[in-house]
């Protein structure tokens, strides 16, 4: 008697543990997420500043210089706050991956509004600007890496 059959190698789904995610852990999403804001606005500062940008815009009739420490830190500190708050939203609703999503983002678009309202000159204008919608982007990815990870 001859036999066809194979032995059993296993399931033939792959179980919940064993599936590889893509997505990152919530400190690492958060620090890709601030890292990579900093450096695309630096390469943005940098590109301005090449471009003939006086990078400096009126408030109050004061001048504010835009410095390397200022946009690192206008980078930073606000994706870390909001996308950290929604971090931490999550894992009581998980829903709130995605709302934060559309919520930074959106609010990253409507701050746009404060580069083009500043009178500050063509390039420093759209240098601000490129540098709030990178922001929006930041946070939006920050989100979906977790989100991945989930």
């Amino acid at each position: 008697m001859s036999s066809s059959a194979v032995p059993n190698s296993g399931p033939a789904v792959p179980t919940a543990s064993s599936v590889r995610r893509s997505g990152l852990v919530w400190w690492k999403a958060l620090a890709t997420g601030a890292v990579g804001a900093a450096v695309v606005n630096l390469i943005v500062l940098a590109v301005a500043k090449l471009a003939g940008a006086s990078l400096v815009v009126v408030d109050g009739g004061e001048e504010h210089a835009i410095t390397v420490g200022g946009v690192i830190g206008a980078s930073v500190v606000p994706l870390l706050i909001g996308t950290g708050a929604a971090l931490l939203l999550a894992l009581w609703k998980p829903v709130f991956l995605r709302i934060a999503q559309f919520v930074g983002g959106g609010l990253a678009l409507l701050s746009v509004a404060g580069p083009l309202s500043s009178g500050a000159d063509g390039g420093t204008v759209a240098a601000l600007s490129l540098m709030h919608i990178t922001l929006g982007v930041a946070v939006v990815a920050a989100l979906e890496l977790h989100h991945r990870h989930r």
